[in-house]
């Protein structure tokens, strides 16, 4: 499976691919921050998250889409920003018909270092060791990225096997209703 992992934001965007194999193996595939000039137009600076993603979409071919999850910050206006980043990466992937994943910082967090309150620090050092990779990731929006595609490819398969479960336990009640309608229509017969 290959994930592009999104840390969003609008002055500085994670963006990493990783491919993910047998059991808990993961591969760096690439990483980068985009970054935005502070000064610039909403509008332009969202344009050029959305132009990198695209172009990362393209060239790197995900079969995935992972992104934080904003769900609260004390600073309104960034969690805006960073929302609206989000929403650019999440529209550019279902152009494509990717699905997109959307993760809470502390289930990346409990992914990569087994404690959803570790610090990036924790996060950095881990996501390193995991990737083998030669240097920490900087700035941490890099190492970010790369967690969040961690994260979802640890996490798919238990999503997947929930979801089966959810089905197979929808279709069983939907029997279940049937027979006892049958039943009670049968009873009103006699």
């Amino acid at each position: 499976m290959r994930v592009l992992g999104v840390d969003p934001g609008l002055t500085r965007c994670g963006i990493a691919v990783v491919d993910g194999g047998a059991g808990r193996e993961v591969r760096c595939v690439a990483v980068d921050v985009v970054r935005t000039p502070v000064e610039a137009d909403l509008a332009v600076r969202l344009l050029s998250v959305a132009d990198v993603v695209e172009r990362w979409l393209d060239e790197y071919r995900p079969d995935v889409v992972a992104v934080e999850r904003v769900f609260s910050q004390y600073n309104v206006r960034t969690a805006m920003g960073t929302a609206q980043a989000g929403g650019v990466v999440a529209l550019a992937a279902a152009r494509r018909g990717l699905p997109v994943m959307f993760h809470t910082p502390s289930e990346v967090k409990a992914a990569v270092t087994g404690s959803g309150r570790a610090d990036k620090a924790q996060v950095t050092t881990m996501v390193t060791r995991l990737l083998e990779l030669p240097a920490r990731p900087k700035p941490a929006d890099a190492a970010d990225a790369l967690a969040l595609a961690i994260c979802h490819i640890w996490r798919a398969p238990l999503r997947n096997r929930l979801a089966e479960a959810e089905a197979q336990a929808a279709q069983l009640a939907r029997r279940h209703r049937a027979r006892l309608a049958a039943a009670a229509r049968e009873r009103t017969r006699t």
